[in-house]
């Protein structure tokens, strides 16, 4: 990391993380406190985030991250009380597929999107904000394609299925709205920024699937795409449906932190979206670590035909900044499902 004087941001300012209690958001605040800075969350629901000032107390010492409540980030000035002191804001809050509904999910999404937006201009010191899109923001994965994922490629396929007219039913259409939602708040968010020109630099993030260490399982039990990593564990037992997701792109979550703070306070990422995709995977590249790691463990057969993720992505920039924190590159897959199965494989160990 250079040294604070070429920082963005430096060590000890206020950052704010929207929806902090979720998975990656846990994680980039972890990272900022890490790297010296005070953090302030925002959560619906501050009851069920007060685990999170204990554990971050017990890790950074007491006093140097609070969480604050915004029950609804699509109301008008949402955000302008929690950004207040603030140098930077980092903004993950964002409902995951729970509406099959485009007239509901969407502006919900782009609001949340501009009211961060808003609020960050309200507030003279802030300088920086990044934005966490989607990899769906840029396209859906689509097994045995050989296709191009960059900073101008947007997911319109999935927005136009999204607005499809009624009914509004099926995981497919599900999966399109939540992407929708993400392409939209994103182009809503860079629209914002040409059309104001504020003060402060707007970087996105575009993570794909984020595997890796759940900060407190006892919390969070297995939230988001870890879910996904337990369900190839049972044997897809209970959720039969994410058998049929398409091989695609991982992530360590941890290295989705780092590209998140790198994008904050680092001066010469400037604009810029980040994919934040490390190599592709299937389920089958997942069975074979676990045998590995866990020999003695009965898992199920290799599931026949499920092609590979083809897409041609430009990484290069994401995996440089994860760099700028020491590390070699992204964080292996190996690596990362070791680090995700803590929790649940403690006998095998």
């Amino acid at each position: 990391m250079p040294s604070a004087e070429n920082l963005a941001i430096l060590p000890g300012a206020l950052v704010v993380v929207t929806g902090a209690n979720g998975f990656i958001a846990s994680h980039v605040v972890d990272q900022l406190l890490l790297g010296g800075y005070q953090v302030r969350g925002t959560v619906r629901n501050t009851k069920r985030a007060e685990w999170m000032i204990g554990y971050f107390s017990a890790k950074y010492g007491p006093g140097k991250f609070e969480v604050t409540e915004v029950q609804q980030m699509a109301d008008p000035g949402a955000f302008d009380n929690a950004v207040q002191g603030a140098s930077g804001v980092i903004h993950l809050a964002t409902p995951v597929m729970q509406s099959y509904d485009p007239n509901e999910a969407v502006p919900m999404v782009v609001n949340g999107a501009l009211n961060a937006l808003k609020a960050a201009a309200k507030e003279p010191l802030i300088t920086r904000v990044v934005m966490t899109s989607s990899s769906t923001a840029a396209a859906s994965p689509v097994p045995n394609v050989e296709f191009v994922i960059d900073d101008r490629t947007w997911n319109n396929e999935a927005v136009k299925a999204a607005w499809a007219p009624p009914p509004y039913e099926g995981e497919q259409r599900k999966l399109d709205v939540y992407s929708a939602s993400k392409t939209q708040s994103e182009q809503a968010a860079w629209k914002w920024m040409e059309e104001n020109k504020p003060g402060f630099v707007l970087n996105t993030v575009l993570p794909n699937a984020n595997i890796g260490v759940v900060l407190s399982p006892e919390h969070q039990g297995t939230p988001s795409t870890v879910g996904w990593v337990k369900a190839v564990w049972d044997g897809f037992k209970g959720n039969e449906k994410l058998a049929f997701n398409p091989p695609q792109y991982y992530v360590n979550v941890q290295d989705t932190a780092r590209v998140h703070v790198g994008a904050l306070i680092y001066p010469d990422v400037d604009s810029e979206r980040l994919i934040d995709f490390a190599h592709p995977f299937n389920w089958n590249d997942i069975l074979a670590i676990f045998r590995k790691l866990y020999p003695t463990h009965q898992f199920i057969d290799d599931i026949p035909d499920l092609g590979r993720d083809l897409s041609k992505v430009a990484n290069g920039r994401a995996e440089e900044i994860v760099k700028r924190f020491g590390r070699v590159g992204w964080t292996s897959l190996e690596d990362s499902i070791r680090d995700a199965t803590l929790g649940w494989a403690f006998p095998e160990m």
